[in-house]
């Protein structure tokens, strides 16, 4: 056997051990802890600039007409569990903490199913952490009255409690549920909480700066909790039509509009339904609209 008839030496095949060739080697998934600190700075400044500035109590109380709710004129009233004997939509009046626990029941129930167990874990904590904070943040953070309102206008929490939860557990779900439907989970709880959101405000339970804050602790938890996941854990990308989005929130804009109307007032009715929408949109994106989940830092594979 000559020199060239002799066995050349196995080619280095990276691919052996499920990598190409030239493909660049993951080293660590990046998840940005920005998104958390800017929606906390977002709800501690709708915190200051609504509760507790002159100007921002006035802009408020306004929308209550000088302390009288006046709920009877929201079209959404019929539904709002205020009325006697009408059922209330979920979480409205009574039905606040059946919905909390259902919604609680369904993430474990979803975790042992699909056995994801921090992402389970982390959907837990998004729903405690929001519900309980709320109740924490509503009895501690001062409403200071600087501008001599009604009694009754001294009354509201911050942030809103009904709105926490349609908010929470729509951010608590997509953490537990398969990437494939992620996206039509989002959108469902974001029109869950269009209307909610706005049916909060306009019947007067809440003002816009209560609303808005709940969605922005909501928010903040979601951030934190897929910050500290493990990299295996970490929400990955989601993939969706490209419409699907668009669609979301032109059908949550309908709704929030539709469940902010009153029949005495058109400028609490747009509010209501400006708030409403915002919350949405925050929670679209924080769920969905953030690419930077799946952001990955790379090096060249050691040869």
């Amino acid at each position: 056997m000559t020199q060239h008839d002799s066995p050349a030496l196995p080619a280095h095949r990276p691919g052996a051990f499920g990598q190409a060739p030239d493909a660049p080697s993951l080293s660590r998934t990046t998840r940005p802890w920005m998104p958390a600190l800017l929606y906390t700075l977002g709800f501690l400044t709708v915190y200051l600039l609504a509760i507790c500035t002159p100007w921002g109590q006035r802009a408020e109380n306004a929308l209550f007409g000088l302390g009288k709710q006046g709920g009877e004129a929201a079209w959404i009233y019929p539904l709002s569990g205020a009325a006697y004997g009408s059922t209330p939509l979920p979480p409205l009046e009574l039905s606040a903490k059946p919905t909390l626990m259902v919604g609680l029941a369904v993430i474990v129930v979803l975790t042992l199913v699909r056995r994801c167990w921090w992402q389970g874990f982390a959907a837990l904590g998004v729903v405690i952490l929001t519900t309980g904070g709320k109740e924490v943040l509503k009895s501690t953070l001062p409403r200071p009255d600087l501008v001599g309102a009604p009694e009754n206008l001294l009354d509201q929490g911050f942030p809103s409690g009904h709105t926490a939860i349609p908010a929470a557990l729509t951010l608590a779900a997509v953490l537990v549920v398969s990437p494939r439907i992620r996206p039509y989970i989002a959108t469902a709880g974001v029109l869950w909480l269009a209307c909610i959101a706005a049916a909060s405000a306009t019947m007067g339970g809440h003002r816009p700066s209560e609303v808005l804050g709940a969605t922005l602790l909501a928010c903040a938890w979601y951030g934190l909790a897929t910050w500290l996941l493990p990299p295996a854990a970490a929400p990955g990308a989601t993939r969706s039509t490209r419409a699907l989005p668009v669609i979301t929130l032109t059908v949550a804009l309908v709704i929030a509009l539709v469940s902010g109307a009153r029949n005495d007032t058109l400028t609490r009715s747009l509010v209501s339904a400006a708030t409403a929408f915002i919350c949405a949109a925050l929670v679209w994106y924080a769920a969905v609209g953030r690419p930077a989940h799946t952001a990955r830092r790379t090096r060249p594979a050691l040869r």
